[in-house]
């Protein structure tokens, strides 16, 4: 019996999709734990593009269970479209997708009250993805949502209506108008779909599936840095997204957890407002955005680009407990004649932290950096023998700091670009 967690450890975007699926052989079950459909998780392979929202990244491999647990809100309509899109790619995920009853569902009406939301924040806004999440965990945590499960209730229709009322006369005094009949409509269309899914008690499940020995991979969205606890609050996302998480989305007890693989980025990107110490606004920002192709999966909004900042990253594997490195998008630092590490920064005061402080964003001058010589991969690399000698003290930098082996080192977007580094003892 293995349960392992992977998440993100910046502000999302690290690539942890490609994981998922790289590592997905190696287990009987993934499982989503949190977020929604402002996840994009991007998978390439057989030349192939897949980007998935709500589905876990194990649904191309159909021995593995896929659960989208109960810490996930829930959107039926973009759901449906998702399912439909796997369909047609020759997909069959009625077999092996289960859904958690107690997950929270996405009304049109959250989506509508995300965006005025949003727009009534003016300068301050968050840079939501306008998908409903922030609305929808509102709600929940005022126990005012509708969990999935409740649509074989009787009354169930009449508890949608009684909340998108509630919801209308909020959207009114943000000036913008109420949820039309036909987005409702498509939403109960949408549930009906739904229901030729395996709609079920996963947290049973999952503790089922586990004391029979099964192995667990538990799927996180966004990234650590937005976690609303831990992260660049306000600017974060609404959910837990470190490994706490899994236990109050799954029903894992963390007695089960093995071990965590914290997935980053060999650089730093970040969408939406909020501080970004590393942040480059010059010409390599803008290359590493187009070799990077920085563009949401989600929302396509490009994404604010910078060097890789040590101090947010030790911050995220010390709350996470990681165990585990894996380094996406190397390549793309690829030919550089030069690179940086952020290992602390400057005060307003003129003091060097080597720690993430609270309230950075008012704290901070500027980061202190260490300069690496650049690299230049070569085609058919596949050993890490193989890899450059300035890419290697790289990434032996970033390991003696966070005193956490690098595992994994992806070199491309496709299954066959990802590199096994052999195990180092660090102690």
């Amino acid at each position: 019996m293995s349960v392992d967690v992977l998440l993100g450890l910046q502000w999302g975007d690290e690539g942890k999709g490609k994981i998922v699926d790289y590592l997905a052989p190696q287990y009987n079950i993934v499982a989503r734990f949190q977020g929604g459909p402002n996840a994009g998780h991007t998978l390439e392979f057989d030349n192939v593009k897949y980007v998935l929202h709500q589905v876990p990244s194990g649904i191309f491999r159909p021995q593995i269970k896929n659960i989208i647990g109960n810490g996930v809100v829930f959107d039926p309509v973009l759901f449906q479209e998702e399912i439909q899109g796997l369909i047609q790619l020759g997909v069959d995920p009625f077999q092996n997708l289960y859904i958690s009853k107690k997950a929270h569902l996405i009304l049109p009406s959250h989506k509508l009250l995300d965006a005025a939301q949003e727009k009534s924040k003016g300068n301050r806004k968050i840079g939501s993805t306008l998908k409903g999440i922030g609305p929808t965990y509102q709600d929940k945590i005022g126990r005012s949502g509708i969990r999935l499960g409740e649509m074989l209730n009787s009354e169930f229709r009449n508890k949608i209506d009684s909340i998108i009322k509630i919801h209308n006369i909020q959207l009114q005094n943000l000036g913008d108008k109420p949820v039309s009949g036909q987005s409702i409509e498509e939403f109960f269309q949408a549930l009906a779909f739904l229901k030729k899914f395996y709609i079920s008690d996963t947290e049973i499940l999952i503790n089922s599936e586990i004391d029979k020995g099964s192995s667990v991979l538990c799927e996180g969205a966004q990234g650590s840095m937005l976690d609303v606890d831990f992260g660049s609050y306000p600017f974060v996302t609404s959910s837990n997204t470190t490994v706490a998480g899994v236990c109050s989305g799954l029903g894992i007890p963390p007695t089960k957890i093995k071990k965590v693989i914290g997935v980053f980025k060999a650089y730093c990107t970040r969408v939406g407002s909020g501080p970004f110490p590393t942040e480059l606004f010059d010409k390599t920002g803008d290359i590493l955005r187009s070799k990077g192709n920085e563009f949401g999966a989600t929302t396509g909004r490009p994404r604010r680009c910078g060097w890789l900042d040590l101090p947010a990253l030790k911050y995220a594997c010390v709350i996470n407990g990681v165990n585990k490195l894996h380094m996406m998008k190397a390549d793309v630092l690829s030919e550089f004649d030069e690179i940086k590490i952020a290992t602390g920064y400057k005060t307003k005061e003129g003091e060097i932290a080597s720690q993430l402080i609270y309230n950075i964003e008012n704290t901070l001058d500027k980061p202190v950096y260490s300069d690496f010589a650049g690299w230049a991969f070569k085609d058919g690399d596949t050993k890490f023998t193989e890899l450059p000698a300035t890419f290697v003290d790289y990434i032996n930098f970033i390991e003696e700091n966070l005193d956490i082996p690098i595992e994994i080192i992806s070199i491309g977007p496709r299954r066959e670009e990802t590199i096994i580094k052999p195990a180092v003892d660090l102690g």
